[in-house]
């Protein structure tokens, strides 16, 4: 093979590994502005709505732990491609859902489909270049092309209702994975399968700590099924943990987060989604309630964000390639803070749009703060770590779009002020996570307490 056809290879492939994470991630906010479509179509209230993306987030975070353990033990090529049928036929169903029931159980698939493949593809881009600087490329590529299909849901959401209906959001998923699973079987190197074995009770329990923690903090104020809902999530959650620690194979190795770079890289990435994945919800419906904007007018008044996220996430790469993670973390979470506070004191169409063109310049953070995560487990666990860390970002999503959105719609009007003041918080912490995953130790401190 000449080294020309070998970086056509490589080109292609990184092609196929971005090209569902792409899909995947539009389509968790370009529901955002179908909702108001679906619920004059399907009926429901804001509860509805909110379940029609919650289904679909609570799937993907739950999914991806499994999933990471399956790449790593049937191989992640596999797997990857697994999902990503499973989440082309579940957009397929959601397209032609007659009701808002079935609607959510086809997001719920779709989810699943996105949670094997999204940890995987992570782990075979680690595999499929591992010279350093390849790879950090290759991170940031994976990270960049993430976040513009974040941010350009709602924009070609907006385009596809005005074109045809709602259902074509859905519709246009479907040649996409047909295209990554041709170019995955042909161009991506499978990983070698490894010797593990599958955790069921860490999987159920894990699984009904997310969906009954996220599913209360939807129902607040409307259900008296929330309380017990988040009672039955905090217990499981305690359970997990307890049983993880006990097996000899679990699902979570608990001392994968000794090491600190990945643990505070991954809390960040929790943050991240919290805010950015609430912030567009609160954004869609904000515009098409109190600004009387259609579906239509809300994408094209999101289309400065995903300018902003496209010039972001290409920056990134250059950043941390000159000055290292810590400074596109910091830059990019900090400008994050900023649009979240010019958010929260927004009360007309010009603050809003400067707002969340501000808030988007996050993306400077999101392939900086994958590369420190994924550059600290060894390849052994590159599944399993990725599995970790997208489940923790796809967390805080679910979890942000049940607050935030609860936050929206909590007094007698819709008002940016509380949810924005609460993504400003998040994303002050998540500045303080970068100080933690970034920082050095001192390099003479072990000899110092030898007397050398």
């Amino acid at each position: 093979m000449t080294a020309t056809t070998s970086a056509r290879t490589q080109r292609l492939a990184l092609i196929a590994l971005c090209l569902p994470f792409f899909v995947v991630q539009l389509d968790a906010t370009v529901v955002n502005v179908a909702v108001e479509a679906i619920r004059r179509d399907l009926g429901g209230g804001l509860g509805g709505e909110q379940w029609v993306i919650a289904s679909y987030t609570v799937a993907l975070a739950a999914g991806m732990l499994t999933a990471g353990s399956l790449g790593d033990r049937y191989g992640s090529r596999r797997i990857c491609v697994l999902g990503t049928v499973v989440f082309g036929a579940g957009s397929a169903l959601c397209s032609l859902a007659p009701t808002l029931p079935v609607l959510i159980a086809a997001r719920t698939l779709q989810g699943i489909g996105a949670a094997a493949l999204l940890p995987c593809s992570l782990a075979l881009i680690v595999r499929q270049f591992p010279e350093p600087r390849a790879r950090a490329h290759a991170l940031g590529v994976w990270g960049g092309i993430a976040a513009i299909g974040l941010a350009t849901g709602p924009v070609a959401g907006g385009m596809l209702i005005a074109l045809a209906d709602w259902r074509a959001i859905f519709w246009v998923n479907v040649p996409f994975a047909a295209l990554a699973i041709v170019l995955t079987c042909r161009y991506v190197v499978e990983s070698p399968p490894r010797d593990r074995r599958l955790d069921p009770y860490g999987l159920v329990l894990g699984t009904v700590a997310l969906s009954a923690l996220a599913g209360g903090l939807i129902q607040v104020g409307r259900s008296g099924w929330a309380l017990p809902l988040i009672a039955a999530g905090v217990l499981a959650g305690v359970a997990f943990v307890a049983v993880e620690r006990r097996r000899r194979d679990p699902m979570l190795p608990l001392a994968i987060f000794s090491s600190r770079p990945f643990s505070a890289a991954s809390t960040a990435g929790l943050l991240f989604n919290f805010c950015f994945y609430g912030t567009l919800l609160c954004l869609s419906l904000f515009l098409q309630g109190p600004l009387h904007q259609s579906a239509y007018a809300t994408g094209m008044l999101t289309l400065p964000l995903t300018v902003a996220i496209g010039i972001g996430a290409t920056a990134s790469g250059r950043l941390t390639a000159r000055f290292g993670a810590r400074v596109p973390m910091l830059t990019g979470f900090s400008l994050a803070g900023l649009g979240a506070v010019l958010l929260a004191a927004a009360d007309s169409l010009p603050l809003v749009v400067a707002g969340g063109v501000v808030l988007c310049c996050c993306s400077i953070a999101m392939p900086a703060m994958t590369s420190v995560a994924m550059s600290t487990p060894p390849e052994e666990h590159t599944g399993l770590a990725s599995g970790v860390l997208n489940t923790a970002r796809q967390t805080g999503g679910a979890l942000g779009t049940a607050v935030l959105g609860t936050l929206l719609s909590a007094g007698s009007t819709m008002s940016l002020s509380v949810p924005m003041t609460v993504v400003a918080l998040g994303y002050a912490a998540a500045v303080g996570c970068t100080l933690l995953a970034t920082r050095r130790r001192p390099p003479a401190a072990s000899a110092v307490r030898e007397g050398r």
